[in-house]
């Protein structure tokens, strides 16, 4: 009894001191302790789909973090990865190590099939994670705003993996840009050599006995089901519409990252697209597109009046332009960009390399973006470290990468759409297409049916039932998901 009583009377004692000492001034107490901004251990993460790029972005960053899990569909694929980090839990579905390990950690690394991006990286930081995302962040429009919401609620720190825009290159030629040497840019010609993986193909018929290492049911994850063939995955999944968006999709989240950030570009407003026959389940072999963007408010040394940048791949490439020199290869180590200026013309490499003038110029500017020292994938480590109130934005923040994305996205779509054989009319702030008419109706082609009959080419397509071009041109905008997989409300 007195030994309770003591302790009540201690108790109570210790909470009247504690009420006094937080009332007390500030020269009572001394020095008032305050959460360090910056963080002083190593970030705990986990990391989904490691067998490919994702074994790159981990082993960057390797030295600076601690991982805690790893998943991925396929454990063949990424056994070696599994063996180099021994000490992570291991899993084949991303959603059962998040219920397990989400809130053990401080971020998560993306690099599953494009199709699972969004709802991994929404889900994640939702929770308050910080992300780090393999390009291309979205199939869709709708998903890339709700990534760059997401990420400005929870003041989380993000980062696309289009490693270019941490380069010396990328500032260069912005930087080039912004000083005026080439002056107004009112064309931008952009190309790329990929496709390097399966295009224009029909649907395979062929069903194959599901491998015991790959978890085909959190490989489809959101996407429609269907049957395996081993064309889908890994690597391949980039051509099949389901699981990617194609060589755009991909590549241009490398090479036209200068043309948006170098030019403000924002939201486009016109968008056409052709390319080599547009089948139901896989993207066309080769696509040409063009988006318009109305002019920007200038900058101090640049004006930005209405441009058009258009797109190539599949082997299409733009034309030379006038006073390259014969031989020169404008495919810089996969594409390029090529900026008609007034004063001049600059054309900039894949990732943002090794920019140049036609006139041979090399201008010394003044320094205005920020040199990052460290790879892509530190210097995101080093923004999660840092408190929101601090924080330095790491190269591809979601501010920028989300809109860039949603540029690219409606490229996508637009070559989807193309059938309806009119340059299209985009509202970017209700992301949708303006000009479409309602009663307006759009089929695709399941097959070629091209044979040879008697020494004479036959033609025998077959077309998908028409279907309302509105309601088809929504659904690429803002997917339907699998019933089990559900996006996190768009923040305001």
């Amino acid at each position: 009894m007195s030994t309770e009583m003591s302790r009540r009377s201690f108790l109570k004692a210790g909470t009247a001191a504690a009420v006094g000492l937080s009332v007390a001034p500030a020269t009572m107490l001394g020095k008032a302790k305050k959460k360090p901004l910056v963080m002083d251990r190593k970030l705990r993460i986990l990391g989904v789909g490691i067998g490919g790029r994702g074994a790159a972005d981990l082993k960057a960053m390797e030295e600076e973090v601690e991982i805690i899990g790893l998943c991925d569909v396929d454990w063949k694929y990424a056994e070696h990865v599994f063996e180099r980090y021994p000490a992570a839990k291991r899993y084949n579905d991303y959603r059962v190590m998040f219920d397990e390990l989400l809130d053990k950690v401080d971020a998560v690394v993306i690099a599953t099939a494009d199709h699972t991006h969004a709802i991994i990286a929404a889900q994640a930081m939702a929770a308050g994670k910080h992300v780090y995302c393999e390009k291309p962040l979205t199939l869709t429009v709708y998903e890339a705003r709700l990534l760059t919401k997401l990420a400005a609620k929870h003041q989380v720190a993000t980062q696309m993996g289009n490693q270019g825009s941490s380069g010396a290159g990328t500032r260069q030629a912005i930087e080039w840009l912004w000083n005026g040497e080439i002056g107004e840019v009112r064309r931008v010609d952009c190309f790329t050599d990929r496709p390097i993986w399966p295009q224009g193909l029909e649907k395979p018929e062929l069903v194959e006995p599901i491998p015991s290492t790959l978890n085909w049911d959190a490989f489809i994850g959101p996407a429609p089901m269907r049957d395996y063939n081993s064309i889908y995955t890994p690597w391949n999944f980039r051509g099949w519409w389901d699981f990617g968006t194609g060589a755009m999709g991909d590549m241009a989240c490398h090479i036209m990252h200068v043309p948006f950030k170098g030019l403000k570009l924002g939201y486009p407003i016109k968008v056409q697209a052709s390319s080599t026959p547009v089948l139901t389940d896989c993207c066309p072999s080769a696509e040409m597109i063009k988006l318009t963007f109305p002019a920007r408010e200038n900058m101090p040394k640049l004006a930005l009046p209405e441009v058009e940048v258009r797109w190539y791949d599949g082997g299409f490439k733009p034309e030379r332009p006038e006073g390259l020199p014969e031989g020169v290869n404008l495919n810089i180590d996969g594409g390029c960009s090529i900026f008609y200026g007034t004063k001049d013309i600059m054309v900039v490499g894949c990732y943002g390399n090794r920019p140049y003038l036609l006139s041979g110029r090399k201008p010394e500017v003044p320094h205005v973006l920020r040199e990052v020292t460290t790879s892509h994938q530190l210097d995101w480590v080093r923004a999660c470290k840092e408190d929101p109130s601090i924080r330095v934005p790491s190269a591809s923040d979601f501010s920028e990468a989300g809109p860039f994305v949603e540029m690219v996205d409606l490229g996508v779509a637009a070559v989807r759409l193309q059938a309806l054989n009119q340059i299209l009319e985009w509202d970017g702030e209700k992301m949708e297409f303006t000009n479409i008419p309602a009663d307006a109706t759009i089929k695709i082609m399941k097959k070629d049916g091209f044979s040879i009959k008697d020494g004479h080419p036959t033609f025998k397509k077959t077309y998908t039932d028409p279907v309302n071009a509105r309601e088809f041109a929504a659904g690429l905008i803002k997917k339907q998901y699998r019933e089990g997989y559900v996006l996190p409300d768009m923040p305001e």
